[in-house]
């Protein structure tokens, strides 16, 4: 597919949007955004407003057959990612979709085949691919600063929220996220580690809910194997004290190891027989805008998106891998 000009419309402008991606797709070459959806109808007005963008919606369906928009970014929760993403795919507009793709891999599978059938793309908002510290970190490894790749471990310990409104949060409502924060927060995680060492061959995994605040997991264990050899390990826990809060991903090899989190700002931190050694980077305003950047260039037929909606989906299957005893017993 081939696109001289984006003309972008968003279905969902809510809190993701106002600084993580909508701006984006207006600073971007070639790239803008021409109308915005929310089912608010005042709030939807009011973004459209604040961003200077021309229109607003109440009615997905009426922004998905705007004639002028030629592509669609869903920024709804996961619950609805498959709905808008196939009527947007049907309407012959290629789609950009927030992560994770769905809540399920069956929905991630329906995707792929109507982006097939359509001949629409569906590229999935998985960022971190383009952030200056991550692809250091394959620049490491791809150089072979770090030797032979042996290991990769996760951690992430975050506070639990406050027990008396933890269970409103969409976030932790399996039927909307798809899973608990493990979907909303891993998801990130192990997309990245498809990106450094590609599909997963085998996983385990164990997922408990020990605090009760609600009903999905928040306590996850995890091995597996990619289909390079390294083996990883991953540890999620959503209710410890702040105290013990921790986000690394530490990858070891034969002549070192590397290190960096996910989700606070951080240097990524390489430590060899000559010593430690840190890098640090800047991260762009919009925290998404180079993947925009990215994406717009593929739908102008210049260069490959490094986000998919097949590596995206690869992450839905292993998130749902990992947690699926759980929810069998839930």
């Amino acid at each position: 597919m081939k696109l001289e000009t984006l003309k972008w419309g968003i279905i969902g402008c809510g809190d993701v949007t106002e600084v993580k991606s909508g701006p984006a797709f207006q600073k971007t070459e070639n790239s803008a955004l021409v109308a915005v959806m929310r089912r608010n109808a005042e709030k939807a007005e009011d973004y459209a407003k604040r961003h200077n963008v021309p229109k607003w919606y109440a009615d997905a369906e009426k922004l998905i057959n705007d004639p002028e928009i030629n592509a669609i970014y869903v920024a709804t929760p996961p619950g609805t990612h498959a709905e808008y993403a196939i009527k947007a795919m049907r309407a012959g507009k290629p789609v950009y979709v927030e992560k994770p793709m769905a809540t399920s891999y069956a929905e991630c599978l329906e995707m792929l085949k109507v982006s097939k059938e359509s001949g629409m793309p569906i590229n999935v908002a998985y960022y971190r691919r383009t952030l200056p510290a991550y692809l250091k970190v394959k620049e490491l490894i791809e150089n072979g600063t770090l030797g032979q790749i042996l290991t990769v471990s996760i951690t992430l310990h975050k506070a639990a929220e406050d027990p008396s409104t933890a269970k409103d949060n969409w976030r932790v409502d399996p039927k909307i996220a798809g899973g608990g924060l493990f979907y909303d927060l891993a998801s990130h995680q192990l997309d990245y580690l498809d990106f450094l060492f590609g599909s997963v061959t085998e996983v385990n995994g164990i997922a408990r809910n020990q605090a009760g605040y609600y009903t999905a997991e928040d306590t996850v264990s995890a091995i597996f194997t990619f289909e390079n050899g390294v083996t990883g390990t991953g540890n999620w826990c959503f209710i410890v004290d702040q105290s013990a809060e921790q986000d690394k991903i530490e990858i070891t090899g034969t002549k070192g190891k590397v290190s960096l989190p996910c989700f606070i700002h951080g240097d990524v931190e390489l430590t060899t027989a000559t010593g430690t050694e840190h890098f640090s980077f800047q991260n762009p305003e919009n925290i998404s805008h180079n993947l925009v950047k990215n994406l717009v260039k593929s739908l102008r037929g210049e260069e490959l998106c490094v986000s998919t909606g097949e590596s995206a989906a690869r992450t839905n299957k292993i998130l749902e891998e990992i947690v699926r005893n759980y929810y069998k017993k839930s």
